[in-house]
């Protein structure tokens, strides 16, 4: 759910390399819409949002799930397959899945595809290094968050010389938004709440707030980062409406391990970027979630 550049990446550049590599068309399913900027991506068009739930496929794969909950109606896929094989790089992940493949020293999921490759001495294709190096520049931050290490640095200077353009991702990334995009980020940036000395800010989305501003579920993308970026914050969270007593949760930190909080409600992901859901109203949410961040 809510797929972001690294599990769109990690999707295509593995739909490019089984194809040219076995010339088999794999099937893509993704169980969300496509952000606008992630729709570059090569093949990313041929992602299926819904799909035919009598199949029974030979092997189904997940890419950047942390939790197989994640993949919401698409795990009846997943269960049924004759084989499953689990690619992520979460520290939460509890490994599901008949094969795990989890690296939670790796910065991206991307990443971890790009090591499996190199390993195997399989070749990566154009579109498969556009792809890897999306995956791995955009859960990076662009190379700036503190997952950027030097084999991040190494997978992404092999991609180049396998044909990725760091100039035109970037900008597919980071420099196509809409002006409702930009609006509404302000929006809710504006809107912000800070406790605790400056040192905890969050704000709040309804369901009335995407609706004015015509906003799609990536429009929050990218809030809780501006935020942990004011200078006095060391805890900063995105709570969302999803309904009346269902609320998603996205987290970031400077100094506290918010995977650690966010596996409190069944969530998870990095020790300064995590995420989750509380059923709860968004005003009990966010009061459950403070008791939990201790400063």
């Amino acid at each position: 759910m809510n797929p972001d550049g690294d599990t769109l990446g990690s999707m295509c550049a593995m739909y490019s390399m089984i194809y040219n590599r076995f010339k088999i068309k794999p099937d893509m399913s993704v169980v969300s819409n496509i952000p606008y900027n992630y729709k570059f991506l090569p093949n990313v068009n041929l992602a299926q949002r819904y799909f035919e739930k009598s199949l029974v496929y030979d092997l189904v794969i997940t890419l950047d799930v942390a939790a197989i909950d994640r993949v919401l109606d698409s795990k009846i896929l997943f269960d049924k397959a004759k084989c499953t094989v689990n690619i992520d790089h979460h520290k939460t992940n509890p490994g599901f899945g008949d094969y795990q493949i989890i690296e939670p020293e790796s910065s991206s999921c991307g990443e971890v595809l790009y090591n499996y490759f190199k390993t195997n001495t399989w070749k990566i294709d154009k579109d498969s290094a556009v792809c890897l190096y999306a995956a791995i520049m955009t859960d990076t931050g662009n190379f700036k968050f503190e997952n950027t290490t030097s084999n991040a640095l190494r997978a992404a200077a092999d991609l180049v010389d396998a044909g990725a353009n760091p100039n035109y991702i970037y900008k597919q990334c980071y420099e196509t938004k809409t002006k409702n995009f930009v609006l509404f980020q302000n929006y809710c940036v504006n809107k912000a709440e800070f406790l605790n000395d400056n040192k905890i800010v969050y704000t709040t989305v309804y369901k009335k707030d995407l609706e004015k501003f015509s906003a799609g579920d990536d429009y929050t993308d990218g809030i809780a980062e501006t935020l942990r970026a004011i200078d006095t914050t060391e805890v900063a969270f995105v709570a969302k409406e999803v309904d009346t007593k269902l609320t998603k949760i996205s987290m970031r930190s400077k100094i506290i391990d918010v995977a650690d909080i966010c596996s409190n409600f069944g969530g998870g992901g990095h020790t300064y970027a995590a995420g989750c859901t509380i059923k709860a109203s968004v005003k009990e949410s966010i009061s459950k979630l403070l008791k939990e961040i201790k400063l």
